[in-house]
């Protein structure tokens, strides 16, 4: 009996890494998965039970081992017994406890907000020229 076997681009919807199959196949074709730690760029290319996904995401790296396949896209309960995770949580750092930094333009923000300088709401205007009144 053959082993089960699948699109890694339908196995990344069904599994819900994805919203769409067409986002899934984007992420394929831009690098961003790997399978076995081999870079693939084929939306068809075919996965097994065991293998091991590499998705880089905007912000973080998922690192999934599939588990079993789906015949249709289902419920989260459900695409999560598809994978195994294997993210490792982020360390937290000395960084990562800091306050973020202050917005460089908070001033300005705080000082419009009580009314004051530029963002006087009676003489400013949205394109940036203040009305005056000429007597």
């Amino acid at each position: 009996m053959a082993e089960p076997s699948g699109r890694v681009d339908k196995w990344l919807w069904h599994a819900r890494v994805t919203k769409t199959r067409t986002l899934a196949q984007r992420l394929v074709i831009g690098g961003k998965i790997r399978i076995n730690r081999v870079k693939t760029d084929d939306p068809a290319q075919k996965i097994k039970i065991g293998d091991v996904l590499t998705i880089t995401l905007e912000k973080r790296i998922l690192i999934y081992e599939v588990v079993d396949f789906a015949e249709r896209r289902g419920p989260y309960s459900q695409a999560r017994l598809l994978f195994r995770d294997l993210t490792e949580p982020a360390a937290e750092t000395a960084e990562s406890r800091q306050e973020p930094a202050p917005d460089p333009r908070a001033p300005v923000w705080e000082e419009i907000r009580r009314g004051h300088g530029a963002g006087n709401r009676k003489s400013f205007r949205p394109g940036g020229r203040a009305r005056h009144k000429h007597s």
